[in-house]
């Protein structure tokens, strides 16, 4: 950029000083001079750019790579805390749409899905209510369907009435997601910080 701007610098006063009158001869060889330089100048100012240019390529291309590096590690970082960390459970039975008894930990304990409600089949004072034996048969029908595993969140593990509150799969796959998107239960109950999913 300086041997540019020196170029133009010396174009300009020899410009001038081809206005101000020396002799022709002198003019002559002076505008012959000053051709040589110029054109010189110009070649100086074309590679000075194009190794600006690559400079600016080689930055690129490295800040592009650490940036890509970076993204990286903090995507290994999330997929490693976000990692499932699923206990083993036998079935003892289905109670309705949204609980189950498991054998845990050689006891039986309930279980309360986590984040979902389905329609009441077993409420206390309660009649049934619509679409409520559909959900209880097919969470039924999943949970029959492979191995069984709960996944506990942040919060409490336990609910009011003792339940454990657990994300419910069966072969890696959610049972409370098969749930919703099948139109057979809604997301409920959502408290910090049980709200992993």
């Amino acid at each position: 950029m300086k041997k540019w701007l020196l170029g133009i610098a010396a174009l300009s006063l020899s410009f001038s000083l081809a206005a101000c009158g020396s002799d022709s001869a002198s003019t002559d060889k002076t505008d012959s001079d000053k051709a040589k330089t110029t054109q010189q100048e110009e070649k100086n100012a074309k590679e000075t750019k194009a190794d600006t240019q690559a400079n600016d390529k080689s930055n690129n291309d490295k800040n592009e790579k650490a940036e890509n590096a970076s993204k990286k590690d903090s995507s290994d970082k999330k997929k490693s805390e976000n990692k499932k960390k699923l206990v083993d459970v036998t079935l003892n039975r289905t109670v309705d749409g949204d609980t189950i008894k498991v054998n845990y930990k050689g006891e039986i304990k309930t279980v309360r899905y986590l984040l979902v409600d389905t329609p009441e089949t077993k409420k206390p004072n309660s009649c049934v209510q619509p679409y409520g034996e559909d959900a209880s048969a097919r969470n039924k029908q999943l949970v029959n369907n492979g191995k069984l595993q709960l996944e506990f969140d942040k919060g409490d593990r336990t609910d009011k009435y003792g339940r454990m509150l657990a994300y419910v799969y069966v072969d890696g796959k959610s049972v409370q997601e098969t749930l919703l998107k099948e139109g057979l239960a809604r997301v409920a109950y959502v408290y910090e910080p049980n709200t992993k999913y």
